[in-house]
């Protein structure tokens, strides 16, 4: 929900910073003053400039729901056939998953989509940035309104530097790099499941995957088997 509100927040920028709008109390006096547009202001407002930037706004928040579920799928694959062990350096994997072609291809495959979702992403983002900042000159109404340009905007891009440093490296050195652990680490070695799997394949002839699939079925049938004893 965390990642959620940040990211709404921080592309739907035409909606969510505080905005100037005319006071109607003082339309048909010699005074001028103005208040903060409602989100519904906001939405409703039909100046072309306001309707282009909210445009770019939702299409920025799309390209992070596909990056978004593009880190997830890699993460996912990363925690089913890989693993950490502290015993050994970060880049031993690249040594281990050679032996593994298919593994191999398919974490390059990850990785490089992983990195070119996420510049195009990023290049999205400067573009909204960029348009927003004019919405926000245009619409300026007190402190409020930098305050809430400057910390939603934050957010959002400590994220996608966080993400692109754990992109770049991946690629770079050949390696899968967590993008949701609080300290980046690397996963450096075949999930032990997995390898037993495999060795489970080359003993009996059947497939990795229905022996993978076997061994989770049977871990989460002896956990039902499991009954706690009753008190006497």
């Amino acid at each position: 929900l965390l990642q959620v509100y940040k990211v709404t927040t921080g592309t739907m920028l035409s909606l969510f910073i505080p905005q100037s709008c005319q006071d109607d109390s003082l339309v048909n006096t010699t005074e001028s003053g103005s208040r903060i547009c409602s989100l519904q202001e906001n939405y409703e407002n039909a100046d072309g400039y306001h309707q282009t930037v909210m445009y770019w706004n939702a299409f920025s928040f799309i390209t992070f729901f596909t990056y978004y579920m593009i880190e997830l799928r890699r993460e996912e694959w990363a925690i089913k056939f890989l693993d950490i062990d502290n015993d050994k350096p970060d880049n031993s994997l690249k040594e281990i998953i050679v032996k593994e072609p298919e593994l191999d291809k398919k974490m390059d495959r990850l990785n490089l989509w992983y990195y070119r979702t996420l510049m195009f992403n990023c290049g999205v983002y400067g573009i909204n940035l960029g348009l927003s900042a004019k919405l926000v000159k245009d619409g300026y109404h007190s402190s409020s309104t930098l305050s809430c340009f400057a910390s939603f905007s934050l957010l959002v891009l400590m994220k996608l530097y966080n993400s692109l440093e754990v992109a770049r490296q991946s690629v770079k050195n050949d390696k899968m790099m967590s993008a949701y652990m609080s300290e980046f680490v690397s996963f450096n070695v075949l999930d032990k499941d997995y390898v037993e799997a495999k060795q489970k394949e080359l003993e009996s002839g059947v497939s990795v995957e229905e022996v993978f699939v076997d061994v989770n079925d049977n871990e989460e049938e002896e956990e039902e088997e499991l009954v706690v004893p009753e008190k006497p």
